[in-house]
């Protein structure tokens, strides 16, 4: 099981989310920025790290906002914790995907997310969690 976390970046009622390139597994997809969890690191400081790599910013990790299992049919399993993030210093840069967007939370259900956020997905667009 991979541990993973990935956070839910908020700007009034938008969330950023990220497409994966054409040549990563899951190509396409759409995700929420973040990564795994490496040895002797805090899902917190991990975040951090992560969105720092990805996106060239020094975020402010907020609290905890769901936790999910996923096995994918495919055989893999994932453990997602998801943060909210309300600050971040320094300017967006796409270093990994294809594109970055922020979008309504309501428009979430409109993209084609990875299968193991799905059911967060319809949770923001109902106004839930958040």
């Amino acid at each position: 099981m991979r541990l993973v976390v990935a956070a839910l970046m908020l700007r009034g009622s938008e969330v950023l989310i990220c497409q994966r390139r054409p040549d990563q597994p899951m190509a396409l997809q759409w995700e929420f920025p973040g990564g795994k969890i490496e040895p002797g690191e805090g899902p917190e400081a991990a975040l951090a790290r992560e969105l720092n790599e990805e996106l060239g910013i020094d975020a402010t990790i907020g609290p905890r906002v769901t936790h999910i299992r996923h096995n994918y049919r495919h055989g893999g399993a994932v453990d997602l914790q998801f943060f909210a993030v309300y600050e971040f210093e320094g300017e967006l840069e796409n270093r990994i995907f294809k594109e970055v967007r922020w979008v309504k939370l309501e428009e979430l259900p409109n993209y084609d997310f990875l299968a193991a956020d799905r059911g967060l997905i319809r949770d923001l667009a109902a106004g839930k969690l958040l």
